[in-house]
Order: C-alpha cells, then structure tokens, then sequence
C-alpha cells in the first residue's frame, strides 16, 4: 500500500483548517484516513506557536514505513527539524510577467520620458523668456525718460478739470 502523508482540509467556506494526515494515496484528498498526524491552520500569524502542530513520534514511525510526504507538509517537518528540508521550487516562466504587462510597462516608460522631455522643454522656454524679460528693461531704460515728459501734460489735465467743474 503506497501511503502519503498530507494536508486534509476541513473548515468551512473562506475559513480553511488542515489535518496532516497519513493516508492511502488513491484515497480523496478530504477522504479516508489512517491516522491524523497533526494540523495546519493558515489563519493565524506565521510566528504563532499554534500555527502547525505535529506529532514527532508518529510522524517519525510513519516515515520508517515509507510514507512520502508532500511538498508542503515536507517543508512543515523541514521547518520542525523532524525531516530534511525539501528542495526549493523554481518555475522561471511562471515568474515572467505576461506580454500584456511588459508592453504596458513600456508605454508607461514611454509616456513618463515624454513627460520628462516636456519638463525640460518648458523649463529650457522659462529660462529664454527670463533671458528676453531681462534683456527687455536695458531696451526700455529710454522709455522710462519718456513719461518724465509726460507728467508735465498730465499736470495741466487737473487744471482742465477744476475748469470744467467751474463751468457746470
């Protein structure tokens, strides 16, 4: 009888709670059982004591009578000292983002360096404008002689109004 030792879920919906359990391989996963080894409960923090809880010296009897643990119960004993840690997974293709996703990553790139070159175009027109507003006033220093000139006009114009307000 090829036996394995395994998660068994239980729990209601959105709530899950696991039995380690030692079971026939060609029994369900939430079927028949031989013996519950310990459990997992995936709801509480992962520093909590009561996270996973085994039973070492079942589990140590069921491994000498050729039970194969799965990946994850292996890393629970991995973790617990009872068995050597299994080898990490690696599946590269499946860390490779989708082409969707990399050509959207370039049309942010693309839009995020065009607004970069507008940034730099209208600061580099700020800086010509500054440059032509400070030119400018060297240009109007003779203007500003000019209203000197006009003031004396702008002196007779009050004279106007007092004559304006004697004839009403």
């Amino acid at each position: 009888m090829a036996l394995a030792m395994r998660l068994s879920r239980g729990g209601r919906k959105k709530r899950p709670f696991y039995r380690i359990v030692v079971a026939d391989k060609r029994m369900p996963r939430d079927g028949r059982y031989i013996e519950r080894l310990g459990t997992y409960n995936p709801l509480l923090a992962k520093d909590d004591a009561n996270r996973v809880s085994l039973n070492e010296e079942r589990i140590k009897y069921w491994l000498g009578e050729g039970a194969e643990p799965s990946y994850r119960v292996a890393t629970f004993l991995g973790k617990a000292g009872i068995a050597p840690m299994p080898e990490q997974r690696n599946n590269p293709n499946k860390a490779k983002p989708s082409e969707k996703t990399v050509m959207r990553a370039e049309e942010k790139a693309e839009k995020q360096k065009a607004a970069a070159e507008a940034a730099k175009q209208a600061e580099e027109d700020a800086k010509a404008a500054a440059e032509a507003a400070a030119a400018e006033p060297e240009a109007e220093a003779p203007a500003e002689e000019a209203p000197a000139e006009a003031e004396a006009p702008a002196e007779e114009a009050p004279a106007d109004a007092e004559e304006e307000k004697k004839a009403e």
